[in-house]
């Protein structure tokens, strides 16, 4: 497996490029009736090297090895003109990561890629690469001073034992003194409680990560607890989240009072920040729009 950059934009063309190198690997296989050096009385062809290819993503170039064929030729469905690959590619990844996906589901992504399907076995060779790939660079050492720290978390239905449960996905990240942004850190658990997100900081700390002196959030108390424990940081709440709640928050009976206040709560957070479309109805409803 080759090593990961320390960017995460390189991060994820490394690992786009191996998905992609293994699914094609898979679909020659199946074309060829035998896997490399196997001895099959099914062989209908045989491997001839490779050529290079490369493949524009919004994740960047990729650079892709294509298997050669020594009779008739081969060329990825994915690369077809039109052909709407790249989503599936995306959420193969995602699929293989969060863990306790389904053989059925990544050969249903596979598909839409369209390459002819995908084994058990290889979806466990699949999952296994990528595995080997985020935990490198989950745990690549964070080197200098992170003022800035940025967390937030979604929840996310896994196979768990049999069962389908809800998890949540955590995200950290990070600006260092020079202005440059990188994920730091990502991770999986039961639910936000306090311990969860002091166990992740915690493992922020030890991989390296100092200097912090500002975390935006949104206001759980598991993750304000945390950040104060542990990191010793200035808490500030995330103004997204901000506007997503003042809908919430405002309790009064007359919307027009809502009104004045979504005004106030964008006034203060026109800096990048989209207004509410809760905000917008309520304006309409009012006659203010």
């Amino acid at each position: 497996m080759t090593c990961c950059k320390s960017g995460d934009g390189d991060f994820l063309r490394a690992v786009a490029e191996a998905v992609l190198q293994i699914l094609m690997e898979a679909d020659v296989e199946g074309l060829i009736g035998a896997g490399r050096h196997e001895r099959s009385a099914d062989r209908l062809n045989y491997r001839n090297g490779y050529r290079e290819r490369s493949l524009d993503t919004r994740l960047g170039l990729l650079q892709l090895r294509i298997p050669k064929l020594r009779q008739g030729s081969y060329f990825p469905p994915f690369l077809e003109p039109r052909k709407a690959a790249e989503k599936a590619l995306v959420t193969v990844i995602q699929e293989a990561w969060i863990g306790g996906v389904s053989t059925r589901r990544v050969d249903e992504l596979v598909q839409a890629m369209g390459l002819s399907g995908i084994s058990k076995s290889q979806v466990s060779k699949l999952c296994k690469d990528i595995d080997e790939r985020v935990n490198a660079f989950l745990d690549r050492p964070i080197d200098g001073e992170w003022p800035y720290l940025w967390l937030d978390a979604t929840y996310l239905k896994v196979r768990d034992g049999g069962r389908i449960v809800s998890v949540a996905a955590i995200i950290a990240m990070a600006v260092d003194t020079d202005g440059r942004r990188e994920i730091v850190g990502l991770g999986l658990g039961p639910s936000e409680a306090e311990p969860f997100w002091s166990g992740f900081l915690k493992s922020l700390v030890k991989r390296g990560l100092k200097g912090v002196k500002l975390v935006p959030s949104d206001a759980h108390d598991g993750l304000r607890h945390a950040i104060s424990r542990v990191l010793g940081a200035t808490w500030q709440r995330c103004r997204v989240h901000w506007i997503r709640n003042a809908p919430v928050d405002a309790r009064a009976p007359s919307c027009c009072v809502a009104c004045s206040l979504d005004r106030r709560v964008e006034a203060n957070a026109r800096a990048g920040c989209r207004s509410s479309p809760a905000a917008t109805a309520r304006s309409t409803a009012c006659g203010r729009a």
